[in-house]
């Protein structure tokens, strides 16, 4: 898989915005990817370097809907999120000092 492929967005949440001050970001990554993958992706795209990273599956949250026709039930799709931490030498990610 391409890096692009890997990181498929930034995560961006009360608790991400927290860690951006000791360089740790939050992305939703693909599914089969894995802590290597992550890792190189990170590396590739942004120019920094990784000192660890730390990975998540986050299951879906049941919906309700109530209709004319009745109650509806609906799932939100399970997602893989990771959680980057740099190293103290690197470089911070330019994207996210923008929101900060």
């Amino acid at each position: 898989m391409e890096a692009h492929e890997i990181i498929k967005k930034p995560l961006l949440t009360e608790k991400s915005f927290a860690g951006f001050a000791n360089k740790v970001y939050a992305f939703v990554v693909d599914k089969r990817a894995t802590k290597v993958d992550i890792k190189n992706a990170v590396e590739k795209l942004f120019d920094v370097k990784v000192e660890k990273v730390n990975t998540i599956v986050v299951k879906g949250h049941k919906k309700f809907q109530n209709t004319k026709a009745g109650r509806t039930e609906g799932k939100t799709s399970d997602y893989k999120k990771a959680i980057v931490t740099l190293t103290k030498e690197s470089k911070t990610i330019a994207f996210f000092d923008s929101l900060s």
